[in-house]
């Protein structure tokens, strides 16, 4: 089953449960993947990486809003994004373990012989593209950093 049936499954059921955090959650999804087949090249087709990155993206976007909203001390935004955080996360595979993406760092910093922080740039990229949706960016840059120093 794709992504979209399951979410178009999933939208169903949420509006017969009347679950309204479901519902917002769900939503946000469907409208990112028509707004992704629809983008000039889609050919209103989406790889399964492109549903993950999509996924990701709407994760961030949330959490980008949360961190807006606590500066703000809007606590009753903060919760309704965190719901959709919730919702969404549902849809991504497990993610990789801090010591998992270690691992793959040194094994990258082997490869490529990376030493000093000037190539952190050149590692971060063959790690990011080795676990494109596997991990999260922010973890593969800070790892890289504090395994570089």
């Amino acid at each position: 089953m794709t992504l979209e049936e399951q979410i178009n499954t999933d939208l169903k059921a949420a509006m017969m449960a009347k679950d309204e955090v479901r519902l917002r959650g769900v939503r946000a999804i469907k409208s990112a993947i028509i707004i992704a087949k629809t983008e000039k090249g889609a050919n209103g087709v989406i790889s399964p990486e492109k549903e993950v990155q999509m996924l990701q993206k709407l994760v961030k976007q949330r959490r980008d809003s949360i961190t807006e909203f606590e500066k703000a001390n809007r606590t009753d935004l903060i919760a309704k994004e965190q719901e959709e955080v919730a919702v969404i996360e549902k849809y991504l595979p497990a993610m990789m373990s801090e010591d998992e993406v270690r691992e793959v760092v040194k094994a990258a910093i082997a490869s490529t012989g990376a030493t000093t922080q000037k190539e952190m740039g050149k590692l971060i990229g063959v790690v990011s593209k080795q676990l494109a949706g596997k991990a999260d960016n922010k973890m593969i840059a800070d790892t890289v950093k504090s395994l570089l120093n």
